[in-house]
């Protein structure tokens, strides 16, 4: 089967520069993307033009086969969106909300009252089905906003900060959800900036910055790519300080070093290095009340690659390039 969304070159500017620079990758179908990457680095302008709600101004994009520039009502019958703001009318309730929709996307009456129904119990809102949205806390709103994105049984979710202003329960009910659609075989584009929920989900994961698509891959494949030891952690009960990063990234057998949570992530030539590591930790008087080896996480990889890129952009500004302006998304 051909992908379901691929581009080649796209790109899109605004007065203040380009948001989108020349981005190529391939998604294939069934697969979930996790669109990583800081403020300003393109991601919600991707969605944007993959959904063809803008006009790329170099490149190309195929969504089902289909060129969102030319076909986008096409694309959009066959695509949903969740955006950050989940943009229902507060005058509304939450049946009337997708009772409009369904409506506006040619479901007959009779039709559209079973589907509403069938994914307000599904969101568990089904209780709330006549209440006014407004007032309702954000996560109600985000299930109803994708029950609304579900509507006509998309083949492709295109999802915006989907957990943006959700408490770790609403995180959690929220990612469960979209857990569920991965597992009926949707193909899911979440541009996101919480990495542990797209760990959890993605298959594939694109770092965007100013505008270029820096890595795209599986996680395990970039890590790969990345590291060529094996993955450790050191729990000290706190973030490891400099100084203690230093410490421990000077001990034979370790390839790189840097804070985490509880103590410090290590890249190791081999399990042999670890308990040189935590003689010496204790040597520096530092509790050790854990180590052990661990697989990369897509946390990981997004932050090694970060890090390449501000040494490249550094390395750039002392050769006396200017780096480039940022740009909005």
């Amino acid at each position: 089967m051909s992908a379901a969304i691929e581009t080649e070159g796209l790109t899109r500017g605004f007065a203040h520069g380009l948001a989108v620079d020349g981005v190529t990758f391939s998604l294939e179908p069934g697969q979930v993307l996790a669109l990583l990457g800081p403020n300003g680095a393109g991601k919600t302008t991707t969605v944007r033009l993959l959904d063809g709600v803008l006009q790329p101004h170099g490149g190309w994009s195929r969504v089902l086969g289909l060129d969102p520039s030319v076909d986008g009502d096409a694309v959009r019958r066959r695509t949903g969106v969740l955006t950050e703001n989940a943009g229902l009318d507060d005058r509304l309730t939450s049946r009337e909300n997708l009772l409009y929709v369904a409506r506006l996307r040619g479901f007959a009456v009779g039709d559209a009252r079973r589907r509403v129904d069938d994914l307000l119990e599904r969101f568990g809102m089904i209780e709330r089905a006549d209440d006014l949205t407004q007032g309702f806390s954000t996560g109600q709103r985000k299930r109803v906003a994708l029950a609304r994105a579900l509507l006509h049984d998309p083949e492709v979710l295109f999802l915006d900060e989907p957990t943006s202003g959700l408490d770790p329960a609403g995180t959690r009910d929220v990612i469960d959800l979209i857990d569920g659609l991965a597992a009926e075989g949707r193909t899911i584009v979440m541009a996101t900036h919480f990495l542990g929920e797209a760990g959890r989900l993605a298959d594939r994961m694109a770092v965007l910055h100013r505008g270029r698509l820096r890595a795209y891959g599986a996680p395990e494949d970039l890590a790969a790519g990345l590291w060529s030891g094996v993955g450790a952690e050191l729990d000290l009960g706190a973030p490891a300080d400099d100084a203690t990063v230093a410490r421990l990234a000077g001990v034979p057998g370790v390839q790189q070093a840097f804070s985490h949570d509880h103590g410090a992530r290590l890249v190791v030539d081999d399990r042999e290095a670890l308990p040189h590591v935590v003689a010496r930790a204790v040597e520096g008087g530092l509790p050790v009340y854990g180590a052990a080896l661990h697989r990369p996480t897509l946390e990981d990889v997004y932050f090694a690659i970060e890090r390449r890129i501000a040494d490249e952009e550094g390395a750039l500004a002392t050769d006396g390039f200017a780096a480039p302006d940022g740009v909005s998304s």
